[in-house]
């Protein structure tokens, strides 16, 4: 019962009784008995004459504690209105309220998704407590700060920030011995655990001569790789390492000296909140990029001083009409330059140009990022894997298309979850292997379909507002031939972050087979358009092809399928699709050649097969027979 106050009080949303009946109950026989009997106690609880607190909304509950007070909740509302802006008494009252990790004691066995739930809310809470503790000891005095410093530390040991403000204090108060003995003795739990000391020891530096140094990232307390400068990188607050990534202002070209607030900083902060908003990357935060460009520190150096992986800089320039962006993206420990373009746009509405070139960037960015973790994962021996690795190697295998590529790949998005078991990412992509197993008939569907949707739902449940959970769950829904709920979860994951081209294409999928064709057009388009050299270029066309056969457009069709079909990981349904499109367009022998590649990969290929995975309307269905008759192909 105590699980399920503290999940219902915690959730946006009212929850449908059947997900609180997979998540708290491992019962074979009634749990929605079980669940109707812990709401009749929560009733006896927390209901009063006049006042229903325990809500049933049709086929879901909600807690409506809109009078009373929860801890939790109060912490949860405080951050999201924003914690610098409280009073500093109603700081100290929210630090007190924390006495140990949220549902200290609580531990149900065999219930992995609850677990998952868990860990994941009291890290965030550990973070929120965190972050209160640092905004007192930087609003109070030094003597009155010692108590929640000491919290602070005792709570985020190997995070730089407390161990500077000791140091800080310590120098300011002349207490020279106190500050070596704290950096000696805090240097050695940082080498016992793997993590660089050199960051401390150059803080003690900056006290003891007064140098004001730039605010730095969190450490990561598990064993990372040193950075080069003198700072290290944060881990997600969800627990799996990402990669970090520095989006400095870009230069304004001008004819004279760039205005603060111009095209140039609207674009930085666009860019850097879309990023953000893909929760695959540590994302640095405006006002620390753009108080270092104030200070004239260069992209390079910011990266150095920062410590993360990757650098974005550029610049923008008006030339007539138009708008020119250079944009340049560089790990930051060897400066090496990994991708570089121009975007040029006329310059008629400059709201839609930034919009445009901000899309082209954020989807560049985080691709090319993607691709150079994925490379740099499958170089590393398999047993020396983090969580975050593991699920760049699972990316690797994953985009093979074959069946022994995509075992490798669960293999290694269930060793990311065993690492991490609140790692949505590796959710998502586990979720696919599934729905490969299923799509291609690798393994038999209704046990494949079910384990695509259960992985799809753990990654929700680790973060919901991850726009990958949402779009395995419509993946997932899709194969379970529920239409509208799938576009629901597929317009959900566009919609918590419009750059996510996997969205937009599995959008275009579903509607090519089962919705609006016209929609399933503009979706695959605009996929292409965020993410033209994407893994899953062959799946965006091969969509666009789909749906223009079910509009008519046989010679578009057949266009987009051999496009599809010339890419070099397109699996065995993509030939498929070309076939069936260039028949329909009477372009038979081109037609017939594809027929003989999709069954060099499958001898025994026909028509039927693609059917049975695409489960097309039934409009795209007779289309699909009526090319497949004239090219012999049923």
């Amino acid at each position: 019962m105590r699980a399920l106050f503290a999940y219902l009080a915690l959730a946006p949303h009212p929850v449908p009784r059947g997900q609180l009946c997979e998540l708290l109950w491992d019962i074979p026989d009634d749990p929605r008995g079980e669940l109707r009997w812990c709401l009749s106690r929560l009733r006896r609880v927390l209901d009063t004459p006049g006042r229903r607190r325990v809500e049933t909304p049709s086929d879901a509950v909600s807690l409506n504690l809109a009078d009373t007070s929860v801890d939790a909740i109060e912490v949860a509302h405080a951050a999201r209105d924003g914690i610098g802006t409280l009073a500093t008494e109603r700081l100290r009252a929210l630090a007190s309220l924390f006495a140990g990790d949220l549902l200290e004691g609580l531990e149900l066995d065999r219930l992995p998704a609850f677990e998952g739930w868990l860990v994941a809310e009291r890290r965030r809470f550990r973070d929120l407590h965190a972050t209160l503790l640092e905004e007192l000891v930087g609003r109070l005095p030094d003597e009155e700060a010692a108590a929640p410093l000491g919290a602070w530390l005792r709570l985020a040991p190997f995070d730089l920030r407390p161990h500077e403000a000791v140091l800080a204090a310590l120098a300011r108060r002349g207490r020279i011995r106190e500050a070596e003995e704290h950096l000696a003795a805090t240097a050695r739990l940082f080498e016992a655990e793997g993590l660089d000391a050199a960051p401390l020891r150059a803080l003690w530096r900056a006290a003891r001569t007064g140098v004001e140094e730039a605010p730095r990232p969190r450490v990561a307390a598990c064993p990372i790789s040193p950075a080069p400068a003198e700072a290290a990188v944060e881990v997600s607050p969800a627990g799996a390492r990402r990669a970090s990534v520095a989006v400095m202002p870009f230069t304004e070209l001008t004819a004279g000296p760039g205005l603060p607030g111009g095209p140039a900083d609207a674009l930085v902060y666009d860019v850097i909140t879309r990023l953000a908003k893909l929760r695959s990357l540590f994302v640095i935060a405006p006002g620390t990029v753009f108080a270092l460009r104030d200070r004239g520190v260069a992209p390079a150096e910011a990266g150095r001083m920062l410590g993360v992986d990757y650098v974005v800089s550029g610049s923008v320039q008006r030339r007539g009409g138009r708008l020119a962006v250079a944009v340049e993206l560089a790990e930051a420990r060897s400066a090496r330059i990994v991708w570089t373009d121009v975007l040029d746009h006329a310059a008629e509405d400059a709201f839609l140009v930034l919009d445009a070139i901000g899309n082209r960037t954020v989807a560049s960015v985080a691709g090319e990022i993607e691709a150079i973790e994925r490379n740099r994962a499958i170089l590393k021996p398999p047993d020396s894997l983090d969580a975050w690795e593991a699920h760049h190697r699972g990316l690797w295998h994953m985009y093979r298309f074959n069946r022994p590529d995509n075992e490798r790949a669960r293999h290694f998005f269930e060793a990311a979850i065993r690492l991490d078991p609140t790692f949505s990412r590796a959710y998502a992509g586990l979720s696919f292997t599934h729905w490969q197993n299923a799509f291609q008939g690798w393994a038999e569907r209704p046990a494949a379909v079910e384990a695509a949707y259960a992985a799809a739902g753990q990654g929700l449940m680790a973060d919901d507002r991850d726009p990958a959970a949402h779009w395995a769950m419509g993946r997932a829904l899709w194969l379970r031939g529920r239409h509208d709920p799938a576009v629901e979860e597929l317009e959900q994951a566009v919609a918590l972050s419009p750059n996510f081209a996997l969205g937009h294409y599995t959008l275009a999928f579903v509607h090519s087979l089962t919705g609006d064709p016209g929609t399933a057009v503009a979706a695959s388009d605009h996929s292409r358009r965020l993410s033209p050299f994407d893994p899953m270029l062959f799946g965006m066309l091969g969509a666009r092809a789909m749906a223009l056969v079910r509009l008519g457009r046989f010679e578009e069709a057949a266009e987009a399928g051999l496009k599809a079909a010339a890419r070099p990981n397109a699996h065995v349904h993509i030939p498929a699709i070309a076939a069936v499109s260039l028949a329909l367009a009477g372009r038979l022998d081109e037609a017939r050649a594809h027929v003989t590649r999709a069954r060099a990969a499958q001898p025994r290929y026909r028509v039927g097969n693609l059917i049975a995975a695409t489960k097309p309307a039934l409009d795209s269905e007779k289309l699909f027979r009526e090319g497949a008759r004239r090219i012999e192909f049923a």
